[in-house]
C-alpha cells in the first residue's frame, strides 16, 4: 500500500471533534507552525489534507485561553492567528470580598472530617481574602504576574490544617481557627506571589507577614472603631457626630499593657489556654461583648484576639512573633528594649502613648 492510498489518512482530534466545542488551553504555548495550521480552520471552516483531493467541512466552536502577561516568556500568539479569533474576552480578579469568598469556598479542598472538627469564622475567611487584595496593590509584588485566587484557596486549606494539627496535639474533639493560626498560611503566600526587586530585598517571608498585618489593619476598622480617627479627634479636640467627646474604647486595654503587663499567646496552645490568656487583659472582654453581644464564647475569644492584633497594627501596643509564640506588651517598653525587635509600620508620636 502506497502513501497515496486514501487508507493512510488519519483524522486528527480536530476533525473528529466536529460539531463540538474544542478548547485549547494556553494558546501561546503552541509552536508557531501549529498555530499556522489553525488559520484555514478558523478562516474557511474546513480542513484540507495536502496531496489528497479532500475537503472536510467542520462545524466547531474554538475556545482559546491565554495569559496576556507571562513572566516565563515562553511564547506568544502569532498575529495572523489572533486576527482570525472572533472575540477576545478579558477577565479580571474578583472585585469584591464576597465574590472572592464564594470562589475560595467552592474551590478549596476541605475534607468533611476537617469541616466537622475545625470551625472557621467569617472574620478569618475575610482576613484570608483581604491578603490577596493587599498583595495586588503592594509595591513589592510583581503586577504583571498578578496574584491568583490560588493564594487564598491554598491559605484556607492551610488554615484548616494548622488548627487541625493543634487539636490533634491536645486531643481536642473540635476547635476553631484562631488569628495566631494564620502563621500557618505564610507558605501559601510566599509560594503564590512573584516579587519585584524591592520585594526580594525585603524577603519573601517578611513581605508575606506584612501583607497579613495589612489585612488585619484594613479589616479591623470594619469591626471596631478606627483608632486613627479617635486619635485625630483627641488631637484636634473636635467632638464626635453625637456632639460630645467620644471616649476611647481601647483606653483600658492600652493602660493594662502600659502598667507593665504582657501576654504570650503560644501558637500551639489549646483553646482553653488561649482563652485564659486573653481574659487576663483588662477591658478586652468588655469591649468585645459591648460590640458583639450575641457572640458565643469561642467567637468572643476570637474577637478578643483580633482586637490585640488590630491595636498592634495601629501601633497602640507592641507585638512580637518569637519562636512558637506571639508576645503582646506595651509599646514604650518594647521600644526601650533595645535587644528586641518590634514591628513599626507607622510613624509614632507622643499621642500614641497617651
Amino acid at each position: 500500500m502506497s502513501f497515496a492510498d486514501e487508507r493512510v489518512l488519519h483524522y486528527g482530534i480536530i476533525p473528529r471533534s466536529n460539531r463540538c466545542i474544542f478548547v485549547i488551553d494556553e494558546l501561546p504555548d503552541l509552536q508557531a507552525r501549529i498555530q499556522v495550521a489553525l488559520f484555514n480552520i478558523l478562516q474557511e471552516g474546513d480542513i484540507q489534507i495536502r496531496g489528497f483531493k479532500l475537503r472536510l467541512p467542520l462545524d466547531i466552536l474554538f475556545v482559546f485561553t491565554a495569559n496576556p502577561e507571562d513572566y516565563t516568556n515562553r511564547g506568544s500568539i502569532v498575529t495572523p492567528l489572533k486576527d482570525r479569533i472572533e472575540s477576545q474576552i478579558l477577565t479580571h480578579y474578583p472585585r469584591s470580598i464576597e465574590t472572592a469568598l464564594a470562589i475560595t469556598e467552592q474551590e478549596a479542598a476541605i475534607l468533611p472530617q476537617q469541616a466537622e472538627k475545625v470551625a472557621v469564622s467569617d472574620l478569618v475567611k475575610r482576613l484570608i481574602e483581604q491578603i490577596s487584595f493587599e498583595a495586588r496593590s503592594s509595591e513589592f509584588v510583581d503586577k504583571k504576574s498578578g496574584v491568583s485566587a490560588r493564594l487564598t484557596i491554598s491559605a484556607l486549606e492551610n488554615a484548616y490544617s494548622t488548627a487541625e494539627r493543634r487539636a490533634i496535639i491536645h486531643n481536642e474533639p473540635a476547635t476553631q481557627v484562631w488569628i495566631s493560626d494564620l502563621i500557618g498560611i505564610i507558605p501559601s503566600i510566599t509560594g503564590k506571589i512573584e516579587l519585584v526587586y524591592e520585594g526580594e530585598q525585603e524577603g519573601p517571608y517578611q513581605v508575606a507577614v506584612n501583607l497579613l498585618e495589612k489585612s488585619m489593619r484594613s479589616l479591623f476598622v470594619q469591626y471596631f472603631p478606627n483608632p486613627d480617627a479617635l486619635k485625630k479627634r483627641r488631637i484636634t479636640g473636635k467632638p464626635s457626630q453625637q456632639g460630645k467627646e467620644e471616649e476611647n474604647p481601647y483606653k483600658a486595654i492600652v493602660n493594662w499593657f502600659d502598667a507593665g503587663n504582657k501576654i504570650d499567646l503560644l501558637v500551639d496552645a489549646s483553646d482553653r489556654e488561649k482563652m485564659n490568656q486573653l481574659y487576663q487583659v483588662s477591658g478586652l472582654h468588655a469591649l468585645v461583648t459591648k460590640m458583639f453581644s450575641r457572640s458565643n464564647e469561642m467567637e468572643t475569644a476570637l474577637l478578643m484576639e483580633f482586637v490585640l492584633h488590630g491595636l498592634a497594627s495601629y501601633s497602640l501596643i507592641s507585638k512580637k512573633t518569637l519562636d512558637g509564640k506571639i508576645e503582646f506588651k506595651d509599646l514604650m517598653g518594647s521600644m526601650l528594649n533595645f535587644g528586641g525587635n518590634f514591628d513599626d509600620n507607622e510613624d509614632l508620636s507622643e499621642e500614641d502613648f497617651n
